[in-house]
Formats: C-alpha cells, structure tokens, sequence
C-alpha cells in the first residue's frame, strides 16, 4: 500500500474538510490539496522520473512542502527530506548519496544550493516554489497513484551525523503505516477538528506526523514564520484552535516560559508531543503546572521513528501515582506496534532493573541503511534493532534511558550515566541547564565534569552542588569539577553536542564553541 493513499481516502470522502493553512489563512480543502498533489505526481512522471526514484525536498517548512512530499508518494517515488538548517555542501552529499533524481527547495536555501549542483549530475531536475517552474508543475496532468508494495521505500531519511557522515536510514510504506497506527493508539487521537501545526522541521518527526492527521483528514496549520515562534504558537492555538504538535525539549521549554511569562491561555493546544532528546522531570513538571496535562512523550529514532515508548498523557497527569516522579523520568512502555527488550553485550535480555542496550523489533523497524550494508548489519543483529541507548524496565515495563552507550562514563570500572546527574544538577533553582561529561583521568580512567549554564547569568556555589548530588546520588557520581558556561553547544535539532565538550576539556579551551541555532 502507498502511504500516499490516506489523502486519496480523505479527498474522496471528506473533500470540503479545511485541509491546509498558512497561519490563520485557510488556502485549501482536501479536494484542493490531493489535486495539487496529483498534479506535482503528474508533473514528475511527465520528466521520466519512475516508481522508486528518489526525489529530495530542501525547503524550509511551508505550505508546498505537504503538496510536494505528497506529490512525490503519488507518482510512487521515494521523498529524501533535508533539513532546512544544514549547510549546502551538507545537502549536496545526501543528494549525492541519495542519487536524487529532483530536488525540490526554497529561494532562500536555493541560492546557496543550486550553483553546486553542477557537481552532481543525478538531480536532472530542480523545482524551486515561486518561480514559473513550479507553476508549471502543478499545471500537469494528473494521474492515478502509484502501486507500492507495503516493503517499498517511502521516506529516505538521513541522521543528523554527529560522529561522521550521515547515514539513510530507510523507510517502507509499512513503517510509516504502523508509526501511523501507533500514534492513534499509542500516542493522541485525532478527529476532524485538530490541527497539526508545524513547528519543528517538517524534514523530520513533524513531517511524518501530518499523517495520522491526513488519515483523520485533520487540519495542517504551516506557521507564517516557518518555524518556532512561541508568541505565534499562542496566537495560533487562540485563532485556529485545537493545535497538536510535535517539539523537542528545547521547543517545549522555550513555550513553557513563554506563556508562563506572559501569562498566555494555553487552552487552544490540544498536544504536544515531545522527544528527540532528553527531558528532565523538572522541566515536565513545571511544564505540566503552566500548561495543564496536555503533554504525550514519545521515543524513537531515525531508525524506528516515533514508535518505541509513549508515555501518554494518562501516565504524566497521574500525580497521586507512588510512582509518579519515576514516571516522569521514563519513557513510558512499548508502543503497540513493536516489542522491545533491554539487552546484554551478547543479545541476551536482561532482568528488570538492570541496564543494558535497548533493542526493539517489528513493523515499525528500518529495512537497514541505503547503499551501507556494513552498517546495516551492526544496527540490525538477529532480528533486532539495537538502538545504541542504554536504559533499564521496571516490572511494569517503563523505560527509563540513562544515555547513548557512546556517553557512558567508565570512573575506576564503574559505568555512571550523565543523565541521572543531570536530573539532580537541575533540581537546583540557579541552574538552567547542565551537560555531564568524562574527562581523562590517570588513575580513575574518567572523571565527571558538569557544564552548567547558569539561570540568571549568577554561577551558584560549586558546594552546594556537590552537597545536592550527595544528598541523590552515591559519592562517585559527583562531579569532580563544574565548568560555567553561557550556553551549552547544540545541533539543529536541539541536542546538545558533548562531543564539543569532550574536545573543550581536550584542547584546555575555557568555553565550548557557542551554540549552533536550534529553530
């Protein structure tokens, strides 16, 4: 089945419904959408492009990015999206590696994009939105969707790369109909009257979630900004009403402060679903005091997107729970569609209690990574996913994460895991945020160095710190330095980069590189 056939369904049966908006602006139904798109299909088959080819999209969020992705599964090709943020050269090696066909993008990304394309001949076509070109497109004739079998490519995606060269992780039909599945049953319903607002990079989580809402024939609501603008955001849950949203943690702190300050009415967001990285139980709590219990988490990644736990709103708004902060802390339980177990070095599960790699398998799992077979085989062993994480169940089988395996700190043979520190530095009212990492050490092979952004710009004492982890946490956790920092560096997508950490502490540099933007 073409994932594709959601908004053929909701077009046939739901034509008049609201389907796209720019802002407040309600530029098309469904009826309107699926032919747009049925004319981009119709467009790109026109210039030979064939079932199975891949067809990128680097563009800022806007509204054609729907009918374009759209378009692309109708005339059965496989979408590579490209996040907005990279740099030119960084989206010339996904096309490359991709072999993409066309390329669709922005005046704004294009011009730095398009006079490199010389180096690529595989993109023997570009569509940039606002020029005659694509104008063109959409006057088309349309044709019929495409057949897809459920194990075709869909979606190329590509990681974000932090310790090399990204890689594609590839998406089926299936996968995305089973995230789809999971979201429904796992994560929100949906109905006619919510509105997917995109907020975050529609080249990622946020993109992949206009599905369950296009299988609900729900509304989609594109920012006028193209991004993240938290006083846009309450302007758009107070005039469009009923906004669900997918945001990292960063987003989520950012509009929690804001309507907090400005003492905004949150009561036009319907969800916010977060994920793509850690959030600590104080920034939940004081979430969920500003805005209610309208919070759903989700983890996954590239290589299984969205699918592996949810904690849904049930479990976080559960205050009276003896487990409540724990929970809290998790990552909720396995989502429907998949099974999932904490593992050994060898494959072996693991009591409930004891930490291992998390390791997930079903419908929702990667059929490997594009044209990297090596890889391939190290992420997917004996008909598992290992996902490179390192967490722990509980015997109700919540999922608490404890790190990537990479940032594990090994001090005198003991594994300590930076984010149980973390969630203890950040009890402290004068921290803002904190990053832990491990530093050489001669005689304990580690130490624990904690990067701590002040709150208010006033470092607080070092003691009373170190007396907070004593209180929480066994001795030789505790950092044995802290290092005061403005900002902590971070990818596009919000993550904080301890690999700059790591190489500050290396090179004796007193700051970590400033911040890369996140929105």
């Amino acid at each position: 089945m073409n994932v594709v056939q959601l908004l053929v369904r909701a077009a046939r049966t739901h034509g008049d419904r609201p389907a796209l908006y720019h802002g407040a602006s309600r530029l098309l139904d469904y009826r309107g959408l699926a032919a747009r798109a049925a004319a981009v299909a119709g467009g790109l088959r026109g210039r030979g492009l064939l079932p199975g080819d891949r067809v990128a999209l680097f563009m800022a969020n806007c509204p054609e990015y729907l009918e374009a992705m759209y378009g692309a599964w109708w005339a059965g090709l496989v979408v590579v999206p490209i996040n907005a943020k990279l740099h030119p050269r960084e989206a010339l090696f996904i096309l490359e590696h991709a072999r993409a066909g066309a390329l669709f993008t922005s005046p704004e990304l294009g011009a730095g994009l398009l006079p490199l394309l010389s180096e690529t001949p595989a993109v023997r076509h570009v569509f940039e939105t606002g020029t005659a070109g694509y104008r063109d497109l959409l006057g088309a004739v349309p044709g019929p969707p495409a057949a897809r079998r459920p194990e075709d490519l869909a979606w190329l995606f590509y990681t974000s790369g932090t310790t090399g060269r990204p890689k594609g992780v590839m998406q089926t039909n299936r996968m995305l109909l089973a995230m789809t599945a999971c979201y429904f049953s796992d994560v929100d319903p949906v109905d006619a009257g919510d509105a997917a607002v995109y907020a975050a990079p529609m080249s990622h989580g946020a993109g992949l979630y206009s599905l369950p809402h296009m299988a609900a024939a729900a509304r989609h609501v594109v920012p006028e900004s193209g991004g993240f603008d938290p006083a846009e955001l309450v302007g758009l849950a107070s005039g469009v009403g009923r906004l669900s949203m997918f945001a990292a943690p960063t987003m989520v702190k950012r509009l929690v402060g804001h309507v907090e300050t400005a003492d905004a009415d949150p009561s036009g967001f319907k969800t916010i679903v977060y994920g793509g990285g850690p959030m600590y139980v104080e920034d939940i709590r004081r979430g969920l005091a500003v805005m209610g219990d309208r919070f759903v988490q989700i983890y996954g990644q590239g290589e299984s997107p969205m699918t592996i736990t949810a904690l849904p709103r049930q479990q976080l708004a559960d205050r009276g729970h003896p487990r409540w902060l724990a929970r809290l802390a998790s990552v909720g339980y396995a989502q429907s569609q998949v099974e999932m177990r904490v593992a050994d070095e060898h494959g072996q599960p693991l009591p409930d209690g004891e930490i291992g790699e998390v390791q997930v398998r079903g419908d929702v799992v990667m059929a490997g990574y594009w044209r990297d077979p090596e890889a391939s085989a190290r992420a997917l062993r004996g008909g598992w996913l290992w996902t490179g994480d390192v967490g722990a169940l509980d015997a109700e089988g919540f999922l608490t994460l404890k790190d990537r395996s990479k940032d594990v700190i090994i001090s005198g043979g003991s594994n300590i895991y930076p984010r149980e520190i973390e969630e203890v530095l950040l009890a402290h009212p004068g921290v803002a945020e904190v990053a832990v990492v491990g530093a050489p050490d001669p005689e304990w092979g580690e130490e624990v160095v904690a990067f701590v952004v002040p709150r208010d710009g006033a470092a607080p004492d070092p003691a009373a710190l170190d007396g907070l982890c004593l209180d929480r946490i066994a001795r030789f956790k505790r950092p044995k330095r802290y290092r005061f920092v403005a900002a902590l560096p971070k990818n596009h997508y919000g993550k904080v980069l301890k690999t700059e950490l790591k190489a500050a502490l290396a090179g004796g540099d007193h700051e970590p590189a400033p911040p890369k933007e996140t929105t």
